[in-house]
């Protein structure tokens, strides 16, 4: 067994509380890695297609990789998959802070949930001892009780959780799983999985560390981060996630009054230095990381009075529920920060929703009959918390919002579709696809809906520093952010490999570990002698096998596209007048199909792509269903 990995693998059947330990072989880690692969291995081979994602068949995966716990920045991610209730397609979402190395270091490369318990229940886990344990009195409790009272539970301050809230627990599809107090695995509806399955939390101490082979380069690695690769993070030390809103502003690529606007007249209000300068009382970071872009705030008193423990408001929520609402206050913003983080929301999904509603308010989709009196206009900041905690506790129109996009549409009518700002029905992160035009294209293409993460951030390649992202793989000369050629296509999917690989290994995407880099390190912790070429390959195998997830699940082409509004200009900024067309769009989108080995116009992987994968396996059983392109 390579270094970097125990060989261990917990499932857990939660109908008959059995637990089961396996071993993976050395090639099967080969190939798969971890985090991103393993999710999408488990998905494909032990769900059946359409099963319902709140079901007892569907399954929970929670994965760290080769990197997560290696004493080196960056190294404090880990994955969570299950088919989404959100999509119905590939669910999987990444997380930093400490809960995935504290199960790296308690031995475990995945832990697997199938079925579901007659009751709450919680996993603890101490590193090769493992047990079910009851749950129901934390049941109904937010994050941070639950996280409290378990860890007095279990005897030991310095366990590791991570938990849903109350919106998991009512299976509210825009939910997710909270590490740590406050960071959130916040994408695809995982924490609905979580309370289909009657399960509160996973508790794991691990006392066992994590072994690599070359412990000198990794120290060699860790001493260039923290000294010379300084001016690549201390932005997102100083201002954290943040520091990008001012520059996104001025660029008229900042998601104003839901994605209407590109730029917000009070951004400076609600930047990283305006908070730095006001609320903020700490930096907390991850393990091991020197970045530290992590925020904690506190607003001791008055209406929007915050605990610092719920962390801070990242880019993502100061832009879904300030400028994508119209709204200027910071204390306001952390305090539906807060709000999301005790619940259990995904800021992103949770923000979009009010920004949609307002939307839809001022355009008389809706009027205060439906909302209960509420004037839902965009800048109304009583409105947009009034409007978050209605969603949250499911009452009035609240009922509607937890549900979506879908559920709002075809109670209010086709005319609000086309203020819905979604990709296979998950709402867009905050960044621009009229200002990043190749990262609209990715929003399109991506398994999980409208993802950030995993995607190109344009503004990357305009100057030539930024182009070490790519540069291992021929991509030399910058593009323009709005560029849409196939220069930009092929740079999208090499960094969308890149993003992807950082899924699988456990690597966060903020610190400059560039494709070479990348390399080095995997080389360094498990001692196999790979290549960037290898990598990247698998990278490929962990991308394509979601796809086929996707196609399988009845998701194909006709899903990979952007809303109307990205195919009108703004009416004014620096992008005034500048759009791409759907014919573009489109030419641009069979390039990448291309690129990736789908069909040109079906979005199927090719047997020839499964060929060149080593997914001979997966292409027999696409070929049973006759979904091969």
């Amino acid at each position: 067994m390579p270094k970097g990995y125990s060989g261990n693998v917990l499932r857990v059947n939660l109908n008959n509380a059995r637990f089961t330990v396996e071993h993976p072989d050395e090639l099967f880690y080969r190939r798969y890695l971890g985090g991103w692969g393993f999710v999408a291995y488990y998905l494909l081979t032990e769900i059946e297609p359409g099963i319902d994602p709140l079901g007892p068949d569907n399954k929970l995966v929670f994965a760290p990789g080769i990197f997560t716990g290696v004493r080196l920045s960056g190294s404090g991610r880990s994955a969570v998959g299950a088919k989404s209730p959100l999509t119905g397609g590939f669910g999987e979402g990444d997380v930093g802070g400490y809960f995935g190395v504290e199960l790296a270091h308690a031995g475990w490369d995945a832990v697997i949930f199938e079925g579901k318990s007659e009751k709450p229940v919680y996993l603890a886990i101490q590193d090769d001892k493992y047990e079910l344990k009851d749950a129901s009195h934390v049941w109904g409790k937010d994050t941070w009780e639950t996280q409290e009272m378990l860890k007095k539970e279990l005897g030991d301050s310095r366990t590791r959780l991570a938990v849903i809230g109350p919106a998991g627990e009512t299976q509210i599809p825009l939910s997710c799983i909270i590490n740590d107090d406050n960071r959130a695995v916040g994408r695809t509806g995982l924490g609905a999985v979580m309370g289909s399955k009657n399960l509160k939390a996973l508790a794991v101490r691990g006392t066992l560390g994590k072994e690599v082979h070359d412990e000198a380069k990794i120290k060699e690695i860790a001493k260039w981060m923290a000294a010379d690769a300084k001016p690549a993070w201390e932005g997102r030390r100083l201002y954290g996630t943040g520091s990008i809103l001012l520059s996104l502003n001025a660029g008229g690529g900042l998601p104003t009054r839901n994605f209407k606007e590109g730029q917000f007249e009070e951004a400076e209000k609600v930047s990283g230095p305006a908070m730095a300068e006001t609320i903020l009382v700490d930096k907390p970071t991850c393990y091991a990381c020197v970045v530290r872009c992590k925020r904690r705030v506190e607003i001791p008193d008055g209406p929007y009075k915050t605990d610092k423990k719920w962390g801070g408001p990242e880019y993502e929520t100061v832009g879904s529920f300030g400028t994508n609402c119209g709204i200027g206050d910071l204390a306001a913003i952390s305090k539906a920060n807060a709000i999301c983080n005790a619940a259990g929301l995904d800021t992103i999904g949770a923000g979009m929703m009010v920004s949609f509603t307002m939307e839809c308010f001022e355009n008389g989709i809706i009027d205060e009959k439906d909302t209960g009196g509420i004037k839902a206009n965009f800048g109304n900041v009583e409105a947009m918390l009034q409007l978050l905690e209605m969603l949250k506790d499911r009452k009035g129109i609240g009922v509607l919002l937890a549900r979506g996009y879908k559920p709002c549409i075809e109670k209010w009518g086709k005319e609000a579709e086309k203020y819905a700002v979604h990709v296979k029905w998950q709402a867009f992160p905050m960044h621009e696809p009229r200002f990043k035009c190749g990262l609209g294209l990715g929003y399109a293409v991506s398994p999980t809906g409208a993802d950030h993460m995993h995607n190109l951030h344009d503004t990357i390649l305009e100057s030539p520093a930024g182009l070490g992202a790519v540069r291992a793989y021929g991509v030399h000369e910058p593009l323009s952010a709005q560029d849409l050629s196939p220069a930009k296509v092929r740079a999208l999917y090499y960094n969308t490999m890149t993003q992807t690989l950082k899924n699988m290994i456990g690597m966060c995407h903020f610190p400059p570990f560039v494709p070479n880099l990348t390399t080095e390190v995997v080389r360094a912790v498990t001692g196999w002698d790979t290549s960037l070429f290898e990598l990247f390959k698998a990278a490929e195998r962990g991308w394509t096998m979601a796809r086929a997830f996707n196609i399988r699940e009845g998701i194909d082409a006709s899903a990979d596209n952007l809303p109307d509004r990205f195919f009108e200009a703004f009416t004014s900024g620096p992008l005034k007048g500048k759009v791409h067309t759907r014919e573009e769009f489109q030419h641009a989108k069979e390039i990448y199909y291309q690129l990736a080995g789908w069909d040109r116009k079906t979005g199927k992987p090719t047997e020839g792509k499964y060929a060149d994968l080593a997914l001979d396996w997966l292409a027999g059983k696409m070929a049973e269903l006759k979904l091969v392109g």
